[in-house]
């Protein structure tokens, strides 16, 4: 799924309108009814709605969400802001479709203790905000900004109508904070909005959800988007289909080079994760203090032995050459010999390399060898591995742009985990992953993603698919352990447990 920028969405609009044909009144009419359906499935006839309007088409919005509550049964009540120089034709319809509605009441707001919800009685109170949509091209101040802080201050569930008022699409380093709506649901019209994806943004969209309005999918489809939204229709024909006559060699070999004294556990996790995504053969390189648990806790997986008793270094792999791909990093320290093994892995490998964990702060303090890293190759950092990688970012859109930046500049896939983890391309595009929980931020975790990177990517997939798919049946694992178990209870090894449960949805719905 693409995300639209702002103009984007706007031409979508026009599009829809002039080839569909369908007026914009009535094209404004699906949304609402969109978000009614959406409303009447999480709110029950006991709320009373408070719903803030502005005069633009955001507004308009808003207006015609009233009335069809209304039409529902739900008590509501209009306060029009009029604080902008002018109204939208389409609010000024749809003002006069509210007109001829009986016991809805509509009050103009000029003063901000106009807006007070103590005259509700024996209902609870939600509050729609519909002041300000997606063509906000300046931070929120005045009169609007006091409105903001007046609705923020009443602590009740509040439903963002495409876009938190004040909230900017992409960069808010601009915004006061306090002139920002803080939603607890945000019902977007047809894309995700980039500003959504950052943790920055968390507390102003709350829960948001992207309902089908109907814009035209053959014009969005043409546009040109740096970012993007995975799906489940994106991953599904990703998958390989594994032939009757096929045997171990024909889904690859991969080495991982993993654990250390105290962290053997990583190698682990990361083995048991890369055998349930498929990998025909795994080596699990080791220090010597690790062969035993391997043997016994992975007996699926062959161990190479490290050369060091307690810590990796790696020089001593033999036969680099017969591996598919190789992934590094899941608790190797960062001794001066582990350097020089990881070194010597990326002067010596000739397939894609996955680094992880202290493989990439070692890369951090050398980032010459970034230059050299094999065709494909994947870095999956947390925000702080990443910093180290490419500097302190002043907030979430600068780290968007330094990633998109990196992958580019280095030629490499970067995999930045959160909550909703961004694969960068080396052409420059990114792709924001749409599963996951909380609950998947537990140790192990990011080893347990290593080993499915990794595993596929031996099985013949892509460095792109194997991002993006990886990532996405990592958090459908994630999802499905956290449906079982709750997210407190949820550890990195229920991930890997639920893998083939994530592998048998996707392959029912392909």
């Amino acid at each position: 799924m693409k995300i639209l920028n702002a103009e984007q969405i706007k031409a979508a609009d026009a599009y829809t309108i002039s080839n569909e044909p369908i007026t914009s009144i009535d094209l404004m009419e699906g949304a609402a009814n969109e978000c009614v359906k959406w409303i009447e499935s999480f709110f029950n006839k006991d709320t009373f709605f408070k719903i803030v309007c502005g005069t633009g088409n955001n507004g308009g919005d808003g207006l015609a969400i009233a009335r069809l509550l209304h039409e529902k049964g739900y008590g509501v009540e209009v306060l029009i802001v009029p604080f902008f120089s002018k109204s939208s034709p389409d609010f000024l319809a749809n003002r006069k479709r509210l007109e001829s509605v009986k016991d809805i009441p509509v009050k103009e707001v000029r003063e901000v203790s106009d807006i007070v919800i103590e005259d509700v009685k024996d209902k609870h109170v939600a509050i729609i905000d519909s002041i300000l949509g997606s063509g906000l091209s300046k931070p929120v101040e005045g009169k609007l900004a006091e409105v903001i802080q007046r609705i923020n201050s009443f602590a009740l569930p509040v439903i963002a109508i495409d876009v938190p008022s004040g909230l900017m699409m992409e960069d808010n380093a601009a915004s006061d904070p306090k002139n920002i709506i803080n939603a607890t649901f945000t019902l977007t019209f047809q894309t995700p909005k980039l500003a959504f994806l950052f943790a920055d943004n968390a507390k102003y969209v709350g829960s948001f959800f992207v309902l089908d309005i109907g814009l035209d999918q053959g014009f969005i489809a043409s546009q040109k988007a740096t970012n993007n939204f995975v799906s489940q229709n994106m991953v599904v024909p990703m998958l390989k289909h594994r032939a009757k006559f096929s045997h171990k060699g024909a889904y690859g070999h991969a080495l991982l080079v993993a654990g250390g004294y105290g962290k053997i556990g990583a190698a682990v996790l990361a083995a048991k994760a890369c055998l349930r995504s498929g990998v025909g053969l795994l080596t699990v390189h080791v220090p010597d203090c690790g062969y035993g648990i391997l043997q016994t806790s992975v007996p699926e997986a062959m161990v190479s032995v490290d050369e060091h008793d307690w810590e990796f270094s790696g020089i001593n792999i033999k036969e680099i050459g017969k591996y598919n791909t190789i992934g590094v990093g899941p608790g190797i320290g960062q001794e001066a010999d582990t350097a020089n093994g990881l070194k010597f892995i990326i002067q010596n490998a000739k397939v894609p390399l996955v680094i992880d964990a202290d493989a990439l702060n070692i890369l951090a303090e050398n980032k010459t060898w970034l230059s050299f890293l094999p065709k494909g190759s994947i870095l999956t950092p947390h925000p702080g591995e990443f910093a180290r990688l490419a500097g302190k970012q002043e907030n979430n859109y600068q780290t968007h742009l330094a990633q998109i930046e990196f992958a580019r500049k280095n030629q490499v896939y970067l995999i930045l985990k959160g909550a909703y983890t961004a694969i960068a391309t080396p052409a420059g595009e990114l792709y924001f992953n749409s599963t996951g929980n909380p609950g998947m931020a537990t140790a192990g975790s990011g080893d347990t993603l290593t080993g499915i990177i990794t595993g596929l990517l031996a099985q013949g997939y892509s460095s792109f698919e194997a991002s993006v798919l990886g990532v996405y049946l990592h958090g459908l694992a994630g999802d499905i352990a956290a449906n079982e178990l709750g997210q407190e209870a949820l550890i990195a090894e229920d991930i890997t447990n639920n893998l083939g449960k994530a592998f048998k949805h996707l392959w029912e719905v392909k």
